[in-house]
């Protein structure tokens, strides 16, 4: 079974959105791992309203592949304007 990961920086909208892919990958028989955990494929939803919330996106990106550099890694990039 084929693993995937999640890590959400952001606002409530952006943790609904992830809630809603976590959904879909469950449903197409993924198994959900903790983000620290050897996955297949990692999903970075991010925000990005502040210089701060893009440097800790890019720390969270660098640190997926140090976790598993085979990994597929999706980034997710949210312009949310009630952060």
């Amino acid at each position: 079974m084929k693993k995937v990961a999640f890590y959400t920086l952001g606002c409530k909208v952006n943790q609904y959105e992830t809630n809603a892919m976590i959904q879909q990958f469950v449903e197409k028989k993924y198994q959900l791992v903790e983000f620290n955990e050897q996955a297949d494929i990692y999903v970075v939803n991010t925000c990005t309203v502040t210089n701060m919330s893009d440097k800790k996106s890019r720390q969270i990106i660098r640190r997926t592949k140090q976790i598993n550099p085979n990994s597929l890694l999706v980034v997710t990039r949210m312009l949310c304007s009630s952060c």
